[in-house]
């Protein structure tokens, strides 16, 4: 008889990987088409984001895109100032799964 794989539990790098869930209009609509949108590290890869995600969550992930936005220049009181570049990442997620991002880890 085939074993099962086993789920692999979280690590303290899987939330050095996730940040925080990316909660937007646009995020609130992807989740119709069964993806969810997360702020994660800049030096993360998509293997490293789909581990990370599927050890948080016990989802099945089949699918991840990043998106790298660059931090614009602004300006304070006359001083200019750069924002700091962010990373996303859009996951998609196997038919039938879910991830409620309201609630804790």
């Amino acid at each position: 008889m085939a074993k099962k794989p086993q789920k692999a539990a979280p690590d303290a790098r899987h939330y050095d990987v996730v940040l925080a869930p990316h909660i937007t209009e646009k995020s609130t609509m992807l989740s119709e088409h069964n993806s969810v949108v997360f702020k994660v590290a800049p030096t993360a890869s998509k293997p490293e984001i789909k581990a990370a995600v599927e050890a948080l969550f016990g989802v099945t992930v089949t699918g991840v895109n990043t998106i790298v936005t660059k931090g614009k220049t602004k300006t304070w009181k006359g001083t200019p100032y750069k924002r700091s570049d962010a990373k996303k990442a859009i996951v998609t997620l196997a038919e039938g799964q879910t991830i409620d991002i309201t609630s804790g880890i």
